[in-house]
């Protein structure tokens, strides 16, 4: 993506996230040195980076390491390479086959360690792979909000101690909100967003742990973030007292 110099305060989020082109990187990282506030927000966003990458990431499973290596040891070495003469013609197909034969080493070694993944997902049935693409789509959209050039960041500190973060991007017309340190709700609860649209509390949807959710509803016109305890599987409106109402950043 490319930026002009003006808008060097709102590449933040795309730094963070490694979507600056090479001179513009350069150019941000100087302009860094003399900003003290895009410095913070910089380090902010890759807080916010890692915690997404931790909310979605799938350890791999137990099989795959013991399948890699059996196939390693079963897969017979490359002879040395050696230059044949200049005056030689190379046989037909010889230089087919000296590609080939890395190629069918990586390919086995690949499809040992996708084999013991197979093995995992069939396991684990359809429903994995549609949480794993749902998790995908849920990243991607969190993604386009933290990059969005116009994305604006507020943090606060919930009545609990958790600390929690609201990104908003108004061009995308989407909020995102990450919390961490954030306690149990304890059995037969939740913990619910909510939107402040002048004192009218909309439902934004449900976090149970630290990690970022996308806040449901139109954050468009609202003032507020609004976070309290309710029953599992959440409330219509408000039961409890607000364990936090963060300002939405202009």
């Amino acid at each position: 993506m490319k930026h002009h110099a003006a808008d060097a305060h709102t590449l933040a989020a795309a730094y963070a996230l490694g979507a600056l082109e090479e001179d513009e990187r350069r150019a941000f990282d100087a302009h860094l040195q003399s900003c003290e506030a895009c410095r913070q927000e910089a380090a902010e966003f890759q807080t916010t980076a890692a915690r997404l990458a931790a909310a979605v990431s799938q350890p791999p499973p137990p099989s795959a390491k013991a399948q890699v290596m059996a196939a390693i040891d079963g897969v017979r070495q490359l002879p040395p390479r050696v230059p044949a003469p200049a005056s030689t013609a190379p046989a037909s197909g010889g230089l087919l086959t000296r590609r080939a034969v890395p190629l069918a080493l990586a390919a086995s070694v690949a499809a040992a360690a996708l084999g013991g993944i197979a093995v995992w997902q069939t396991q684990n049935g359809q429903d994995l792979e549609a949480r794993a693409r749902q998790a995908q789509q849920q990243l991607d959209t969190i993604s386009t909000v933290l990059a969005a050039p116009d994305a604006r960041t507020v943090h606060g500190r919930a009545a609990n101690g958790a600390l929690t973060t609201v990104v908003a991007s108004a061009r995308q017309n989407k909020a995102v909100f990450t919390a961490a340190n954030l306690p149990a709700p304890g059995a037969g609860k939740t913990y619910q967003l909510w939107l402040d649209h002048n004192g009218t509390m909309r439902p934004a949807g449900l976090i149970d742990h630290d990690g970022t959710v996308i806040l449901a509803g139109d954050p468009t016109g609202a003032g507020a973030v609004g976070l309290t305890l309710e029953p599992a599987g959440g409330s219509p409106q408000p039961t409890t007292d607000p364990l936090l109402l963060m300002i939405l950043p202009a």
